[in-house]
């Protein structure tokens, strides 16, 4: 399941963002490169232990603390801190598939990735190329969102960031475990959910249908989830 979610951080919020990562201290993208190839990825970082990191990484969950719609599409146990990283002069990242499992810096906190996100720092006309290019079932799939909208899509998804040959590309990343691993389940639990708000709009949260189909989201969350 691929979804954009607009808006996530306001332009207010995006431009403290940038103004920070203006400020801060970047590092090589290949520190993180784990079991890829070095020869994939050609970024700069900022550094996981950054007090940037820290705190920007804050200011983004406690706005997706209040987006119902992230919350409906990946169903989060456990969020890696985010990570930022710039691509410009011709950087990108190969195709390639996320770790399968992320160990928080300075803990033992382990973080199955189940679901990807990129969250947009840089208006989409500020840069050339800089496309993240998902594989799924209908094939490869282009995005490239406005700054402040973040897309969600599967950890186990081929991917790549296509090479920025003018500008530069600005992002936050990380990944979640989800209370329910399987992505099938995770879409037909948002699909659900999302139908069961639009009838609430329509016939009221009160609704006999609506509650009935309320009590199904939340047997099937039982039935699936990993707590």
């Amino acid at each position: 399941m691929l979804i954009c979610i607009p808006n996530v951080l306001t332009k207010e919020q995006v431009a403290f963002c940038r103004n920070k990562l203006n400020q801060a201290e970047w590092i090589d993208g290949k520190a993180t490169t784990g079991t890829q190839p070095a020869t994939v990825k050609s970024n700069v970082q900022i550094p996981q232990s950054s007090p940037v990191a820290h705190e920007l990484g804050n200011v983004i969950l406690d706005a997706l603390a209040n987006k119902p719609q992230f919350i409906s599409a990946a169903l989060p146990l456990k969020i890696f801190p985010p990570l930022f990283n710039r691509y410009e002069n011709g950087g990108h990242f190969g195709i390639h598939t996320d770790g399968s499992v992320m160990t928080v810096p300075g803990t033992s906190v382990r973080v199955r990735t189940d679901v990807s996100a990129t969250l947009f720092l840089a208006e989409p006309e500020a840069y050339e190329g800089g496309e993240l290019v998902i594989e799924d079932n209908f094939g490869a799939q282009e995005v490239k969102l406005a700054a402040g909208d973040m897309v969600l899509y599967p950890a186990t998804s081929l991917h790549q960031v296509r090479p920025v040959t003018s500008g530069a590309r600005l992002a936050s990343f990380f990944w979640m475990q989800s209370m329910v691993r399987d992505d099938g389940q995770r879409t037909l639990l948002y699909d659900l959910d999302q139908s069961i708000q639009e009838l609430s709009l329509e016939l009221g949260a009160g609704h006999p249908q609506t509650v009935k189909l309320a009590g199904i989201y939340h047997n099937l969350v039982r039935r699936w989830a990993d707590t």
